[in-house]
């Protein structure tokens, strides 16, 4: 059936219709698309490249130069957003390295997630676990022991830095069961006391798996921590096999990118990626001052006179008065310093090997550098 000139044109209008129509549907569900993209990730939306201030470079180079560092990494985040990294000096980009104290921050949160499922609990008395702990003992609760109140000594015995790494962490905990309290449990502050050994066998015993298994599921895998690996600080090369008590407040080796990585899953309130690792509530609970008004028996170098207080885990740099942490920080021994701030969605790391006493002035000097330059002075605190 043949068509006149009339049907054709008025075909090809319709057909142009259709086609205008279609374009405009097209523009639209695109427009749809991108308005929800931004609504979900604003910091993709609002993406932008950032360039290390020069003074920061010029004070990580004293670190390397004056302070005898080999090399350093900082890597800074803001509300979830790498805002730059820089390499300085002789480090490589994959470098794993013993971060001492700075485990216990991860210690803790590997013992909130049991916390969170009611496998634990804060503020049962251990005894009830643990018969190997009697008396005055058996009344230590588990928040005591993550925020070192719990009267068991502190690092100046180097009671479970000692200890043969090859045992299990249930006989650690009975060695250290058999050790007299020096305090009154929940009466003073005494930094490195071995009690978070016995953090981790209350750990396994609650859920029958190894410390390692336990952090391999439960923050290792999640987080995508694929070179984090618990060992012995006296015994670095014993193999992992056969390292059955890795000493939980000082024996994590790691590497800058994985410690960011659990950095960025606290800084989102317990959740990575979408996951949720830690609850809201745990991570409130570790950001809150354990030890206000309690004397201060024994602080690391640095800390002793300062107004620091310690949360479970990891330091108070800021405190409110209601014990919230708005500076929290977990710097070891050996020179890495990680740390959030709170109060302006800051995050970051430094890490390096190299004795903290010697640094942690200039640390602190380049993380101010970092905040001051990093936050506009209408949002700064």
């Amino acid at each position: 059936m043949f068509q006149t000139d009339d049907e054709v044109k008025s075909s090809s209008r319709d057909s142009q219709k259709r086609t205008s129509l279609l374009w405009d549907i097209l523009i639209a569900l695109a427009a749809v698309i991108c308005f929800v993209v931004a609504a979900i990730f604003p910091l993709i939306a609002n993406a932008a490249t950032v360039s290390p201030p020069p003074a920061l470079t010029a004070q990580l180079a004293k670190i390397t130069g004056e302070d005898g560092a080999s090399g350093v990494t900082v890597m800074v985040f803001l509300r979830g957003q790498m805002l730059y990294r820089v390499d300085q000096g002789a480090i490589a980009r994959d470098a794993e390295l013993p971060v001492a104290s700075a485990s216990k921050w991860m210690a803790a949160a590997l013992v909130m997630s049991l916390v969170d499922e009611g496998k634990l609990s804060l503020d049962e008395p251990i005894g009830k676990r643990l018969p190997e702990f009697t008396g005055g003992s058996a009344s230590i609760t588990l928040r005591q022991i993550l925020s070192f109140t719990s009267g068991q000594g502190s690092l100046r015995g180097l009671v479970d830095v000692r200890q043969d790494p090859r045992m299990s962490l249930a006989e650690s905990a009975r060695q250290i069961a058999a050790i007299p309290l020096q305090d009154k449990p929940g009466t003073i502050f005494k930094y490195g006391s071995p009690a978070l050994q016995v953090a981790g066998a209350l750990a396994e015993q609650a859920t029958g798996k190894a410390w390692s298994e336990l952090f391999d599921e439960r923050l290792a895998r999640p987080l995508g921590m694929t070179h984090t690996r618990w060992a012995d600080p006296f015994e670095p090369n014993l193999p992992l096999s056969e390292v059955h008590n890795p000493n939980l407040q000082g024996g994590m080796v790691t590497t800058a990118d994985d410690y960011a990585k659990f950095l960025g899953m606290l800084a989102a309130g317990g959740i990575y990626q979408g996951q949720r690792i830690l609850s809201a509530k745990a991570v409130a609970a570790m950001e809150t001052a354990q030890t206000l008004g309690l004397p201060k028996g024994f602080a690391p170098p640095g800390v002793a006179g300062t107004k620091l207080e310690y949360a479970l885990g990891s330091w108070c740099e800021s405190v409110e008065p209601d014990g919230e942490c708005r500076l929290v920080s977990s710097p070891g021994a050996l020179g890495t310093y990680p740390w959030i701030d709170r109060r302006t969605g800051l995050y970051g790391i430094f890490f390096m090997r190299r004795r903290l006493p010697l640094v942690e002035k200039d640390i602190q000097k380049a993380r101010w550098i970092i905040m001051q330059s990093a936050v506009p002075q209408s949002a700064r605190p």
